[in-house]
C-alpha cells in the first residue's frame, strides 16, 4: 500500500496562506500550522516537515489541494526535493467529505479530512481516484503549457476585439469592410492605422496608399473603388478613436501571437511528446505543442481510457434499468480538448481512412463535433500507444496504424 510508512503532510491551499497538517502513518497528528505564501513561509514549511521526518526516520509524502494554481511554486519545490506529491481532486474530495461529514467547514478541518483520506488510501475506492500521484513533468513541456495557454488567451482576445472592430466599422463607414475578406488582414489593419481619422482614408492618393506596407496594385484598386462612394455616419466623430485603437491593438496581438508561435515551434523540437504527435498527419506544431504541454508526461495516465477522459474524447456511462445513456465528464482538460478537436479535424481532412470513418459517423446521424470526437477517441488510443511504445505515426496506406 502506497505511503503506508511515510510521514504524511497535507496542505489546504489558499490565495495568501496555506493550512498544513502533519501526521504519522498510524494517523496521529504531529503538528498543525499555517504558512504565508512567500519564501519565508515556504522555508518554515520545509524546515518543520524535515524535522519531523528526521525524528521518526520516515520518507515524506505530501497531498495538496488544487495542484498548480495558487499552489505554485510550492508544488514544484516539493517535487524538486524528491518527495512524493499527491494531487487531491476538489470535486471528489467534496464527495468524500459528504461520506464523512464534519461539524463545520474550516481550513483546519479540511486538512484533517485530507489526512483521513491518506489513511484510507487503498481501502476506500473513492480515495484511489480522489488522490492522484503527481508525476515529474519535463521542463520543456511545462514551458510549452505556459506558452500555448498564453497564445490561446491572446487569440481569444484578438477574436473579441475583431468582432467589436468590425461592428464599429460597419456602423461608421458602410462599405469599408467589403474591400477585404477578413478584418484582421495585415494590409487592411495597416491601411486603417495609416491615419488616425477614418475620414482621411477616403482622400488618400494612390502614391500615399502604396506607401502602406502590403498594399499593392490590387488593393489600391479596391480602396480607390471604395473612396468613390465612401460615406460616414455621424457617430464617426466619437467612435473613430475607438476604431483606431482597436486596429492598433489587433496588430499588436498578431505580432505577439506570431512571436509566441515561433518560440513554441522552437521548443517543440525539444519535446519528445510534441515530436511524436507532429508525425500524425494533420497535427501542426501548435496543436502538438498544446497537447504536449497539457499531457505533460504519459506516465500520468494508467490507460488510454484515462487519457481519453482527460482530453474530453470519451464520455461516462449513465445507464439505469433499461435506459442506456452517457454523460460528459466534469474532469476534462479544456485546453487539451480544444487542441485535440482542432488537430483531429485537420487530420480528417488529410487522411483518407479517417475521412471515411468521419463520414460513416455522420451517416449514422452524429453531428460534426460528435463525429470528430468519435475519431478523436480512436486517435487517443493511437497516441497512447505511440507515446508508451516510443513509435511515430504511420499512415495506414503505407503500413498499419500504430497499435
Amino acid at each position: 500500500m502506497e505511503n503506508q510508512n511515510s510521514l504524511r503532510v497535507c496542505i489546504d491551499v489558499g490565495c495568501h496562506q496555506h493550512q498544513i497538517g502533519i501526521s504519522l502513518p498510524n494517523g496521529k497528528i504531529l503538528e498543525e500550522f499555517v504558512i504565508a505564501h512567500h519564501s519565508d513561509g515556504f522555508a518554515d514549511f520545509f524546515s518543520r516537515v524535515e524535522r519531523h521526518a528526521k525524528a521518526h526516520d520516515l520518507p515524506i509524502a505530501v497531498a495538496m489541494e488544487s495542484y498548480n494554481g495558487h499552489a505554485r511554486p510550492l508544488d514544484q519545490q516539493i517535487l524538486e526535493r524528491g518527495w512524493d506529491l499527491w494531487s487531491i481532486n476538489n470535486h471528489k474530495f467534496a464527495q468524500f467529505k459528504k461520506i464523512f461529514p464534519g461539524p463545520a467547514k474550516t481550513d483546519k478541518l479540511d486538512t484533517r479530512r485530507m489526512l483521513d483520506l491518506f489513511k484510507l488510501q487503498g481501502h476506500l475506492p473513492l480515495s484511489k481516484t480522489t488522490m492522484v500521484k503527481v508525476m515529474r513533468i519535463p521542463e520543456v513541456n511545462i514551458k510549452l503549457k505556459r506558452l500555448t495557454r498564453r497564445r490561446s488567451a491572446l487569440v481569444q482576445e484578438k477574436v473579441a476585439i475583431v468582432c467589436r472592430f468590425q461592428s464599429d466599422l460597419r456602423a461608421c463607414a458602410p462599405g469599408l469592410l467589403s474591400i477585404t475578406r477578413k478584418a484582421d488582414n495585415l494590409w487592411f489593419l495597416r491601411f486603417i492605422t495609416s491615419r488616425e481619422d477614418l475620414r482621411k482614408l477616403a482622400r488618400l492618393q494612390k502614391s500615399s496608399l502604396k506607401k502602406v506596407r502590403g498594399v499593392g496594385e490590387k488593393y489600391c484598386g479596391l480602396i480607390k473603388a471604395w473612396q468613390e462612394q465612401a460615406t460616414f455616419s455621424e457617430e464617426v466623430e466619437w467612435v473613430n478613436p475607438m476604431i483606431y485603437q482597436d486596429a492598433k491593438r489587433i496588430l499588436s496581438l498578431l505580432e505577439d501571437i506570431e512571436h509566441l508561435e515561433k518560440s513554441i515551434e522552437k521548443l517543440s523540437r525539444e519535446s519528445e511528446i510534441a515530436i511524436r504527435l507532429q508525425s500524425i498527419v494533420g497535427f501542426g506544431h501548435v496543436s502538438a505543442a498544446e497537447l504536449a504541454g497539457e499531457i505533460g508526461a504519459i506516465e500520468r495516465f494508467k490507460s488510454e481510457a484515462s487519457l481519453a477522459l482527460y482530453l474530453g474524447m470519451a464520455v461516462l456511462d449513465n445507464s439505469s434499468g433499461v435506459y442506456e445513456g452517457s454523460k460528459k465528464s466534469n474532469h476534462v482538460n479544456r485546453q487539451g480538448k480544444k487542441a485535440m478537436m482542432i488537430a483531429v479535424a485537420r487530420h480528417i481532412n488529410h487522411c483518407v481512412e479517417s475521412k471515411k470513418y468521419y463520414d460513416k459517423k455522420r451517416a449514422e446521424g452524429k453531428k460534426h463535433n460528435q463525429a470528430v470526437r468519435a475519431m478523436g477517441r480512436h486517435m487517443t488510443r493511437v497516441i497512447y500507444s505511440m507515446l508508451t511504445k516510443d513509435r511515430d505515426y504511420v499512415a495506414k496506406d503505407a503500413e498499419d496504424d500504430v497499435k
